[in-house]
This record gives structure tokens, sequence and C-alpha cells, in this order.
């Protein structure tokens, strides 16, 4: 036995005050979901589809039925499918501790294994979801212990009023970039982020130059001291939300910062059906077009979306949660049964 291995006596010893604090925050956070009369989930792992965006990468397997037939199926990346389905169904208010799985992630911050906290709030607007994101977040600490979340050096108050910062004032403070000049121009926006010393190569898609930005420029600065909520994407960046009503460059999706770390994405959703579609085949386009595979639509989801009633949601990293609020270094240490997937030399 290594003495480095996760289920030695000495390392296990190190990491149980972070699992027991784990253990804490959950109890703590399914008590103020039950007292918002809430109900919880367990959506099922399997799914035809495993979420439609380029960047994800889902683990694929195969049903076999009992007369052999071989049907290819996939651990699901979220449960947002599966929990737009119930409200679709009647329900009106739902969260879920789920077992979600991403493949071609890990890190600090990344496992491909991980538990993801998703809720919907049926007829609630963002105000109301990122409301519940800072009690959560305070709960969480509370839970812990402690009245701070911490990552590398790096405090947030969770107590301490958040600041709202929408996408065009974030590029404008922390990288001197006008995001609403740049929206429809990917060569004059990567002409900006070289002037701002970002390197962008040749060729790079709107989507690369706008990710290089925020990732180099801008995160690092977000929640530091409180919680920062960075809203206001430009719809490019949509996801499944829903344009903004006021502005349709623009979308009604929202992110959660603490100690420069993305804790929680969250949307009005979309309900529009045929955008939703149009959204889902683009992504699996560029998808293609990138790694050489795409993911097939779920035509119930696209159903059920357009049978939804108007509703908010939220996807929280529970494990990146509880590492800041138990002052963890990593995310494998907040993990009961963290997965050793070491990579073979290369030849």
């Amino acid at each position: 036995m290594e003495a480095s291995a996760w289920w030695s006596p000495e390392t296990h010893a190190r990491r149980r005050r972070h699992l027991l604090a784990r253990g804490k925050i959950k109890s703590a956070l399914r008590r103020w979901f039950e007292a918002q009369e809430f109900l919880e989930t367990e959506c099922g792992a399997l799914v035809v589809s495993p979420g439609n965006e380029a960047h994800l990468h889902a683990f694929q397997t195969q049903y076999v039925t009992d007369s052999g037939q071989i049907r290819t199926l996939y651990l699901h990346t979220s449960p947002e499918f599966a929990m737009k389905k119930l409200l679709a169904a009647g329900e009106t208010r739902i969260f879920d501790f789920a077992r979600a799985y991403r493949n071609r992630e890990s890190g600090g911050r990344h496992s491909p294994e991980f538990t993801m906290l998703e809720w919907y709030r049926a007829g609630a607007g963002m105000a109301d979801v990122m409301g519940d994101c800072t009690a959560i977040a305070r709960r969480a600490a509370k839970a812990a212990g402690t009245r701070q979340l911490v990552w590398k050096g790096q405090v947030c108050d969770p107590f301490a009023e958040p600041e709202w910062l929408t996408l065009a004032e974030a590029f404008d403070r922390y990288a001197g970039i006008d995001l609403t000049r740049h929206l429809e121009d990917a060569g004059a926006f990567r002409g900006a982020a070289l002037a701002a010393g970002i390197g962008v190569p040749e060729g790079a898609t709107w989507t690369d130059v706008f990710s290089a930005i925020l990732v180099t420029k801008i995160e690092p600065h977000l929640g530091m001291g409180r919680l920062t909520f960075l809203h206001r994407y430009p719809v490019s960046e949509a996801a499944l939300s829903r344009p903004a009503p006021d502005d349709p460059r623009f979308a009604e999706r929202f992110e959660l910062y603490a100690c420069g770390v993305e804790l929680a994405n969250g949307y009005r959703e979309l309900t529009d059906a045929a955008l939703l579609v149009a959204r889902q085949q683009s992504e699996m386009d560029l998808k293609e077009a990138v790694y050489g595979e795409r993911y097939p639509l779920d035509p119930d989801f696209v159903a059920a979306v357009a049978a939804m009633p108007e509703a908010s949601g939220v996807a929280l990293g529970f494990d990146r949660l509880v590492m800041l609020a138990s002052g963890a270094n990593a995310i494998n240490e907040v993990l009961w049964t963290p997965p050793v997937i070491a990579e073979e030399p290369r030849p």
C-alpha cells in the first residue's frame, strides 16, 4: 500500500475533518431546503443525452437489452434535463444532491465524479435564486463553524453584502475592454484581447476570446472579501437561459464566485423550445468541429421545456463549497472516496 493512497490511515486522518464538515454542511443545507418547502429528488444518472454544451465531455456506456440489442447511453453531466422534466410534470420547488460525471476534468477544483447541488423554483426570477445562493453560502459556513470561505490564501465573507457585477462592467474594470462594442466581431474582440496582454491564437472563435479574457483577467478578482454575482452574460454564452427582455444581446444568466472560484451557475430558464433546439444544434456543430464528436438531443427534454412553467434554477458545485468552507486545499480532500486515475506514460 502506498502511503499516499486516500484510504491509508495517515491520509484519511488528514482529510477526515474536511469530510466531517461535508456531512454537517449537507445536513444543514438539506434542512434549509426542507424549511423552504422544497422536495428532494433523486435523478437517475443514465441518460440518452448527457447535455449539449460544446466543451462538456460525458462518459459513454452501453445498455444491453434482454434480447441483446445495444443502445448507447451516457452518465449525465448534471441533473438539469431530468429536473426540468419534473417541473413540466408539475413540481414547483425541487432540489437534488446529484452525483454528476464529466470526462476530461481533473485538478485542484475539478473531479470527473462530483456532487452537484441543483435546485429550481417555479414562478421565480433570478433575484430569488441569487438570494438562495447567498443563504446557502452562509448556512454552509455556519455549519462548518466559520464565518469565512477560504481558498489559497484568499478570503471571502459570505455574511457581507454580495457584489453584483455585469459582464460589461467586469470587462471594463479588469481588462479595459468594452464588451458591448465587441459582441459581434471576433477579429476586433481578439485585437482588444491582444492589446490587453492576453494571448489568443489566430482563428480563435468569439467564445474562445471571451473565455480567455474571463479566465485570465476577470475571475481572479471575483469573490474577494465578499461574494460576487457575475451576471448579464452575452446571449452567445446563454446556455439554457432566457434572453434579457430589455436587450436580447444579453441573457438572464449569472455565476457566483468566492475567492476567485466559481461556485454556481444560474438562469432564468429558457422555455422557448425552438430556440433551445437551435442553440443545442449549434453547440453540437461546434463540438463536432473541435472534438470530432456530438451528442444526441433528447426530444423528451425539448418537449418538457416547451411545457414547463416560468422558473429559475441554479447548479452549485457542492464539493467546491465544502472545500472553501472547510479550508481544504483541493477538491479530493472533501471527497470520501476520490477517484484515482493515473495517466499512462506517453510513448
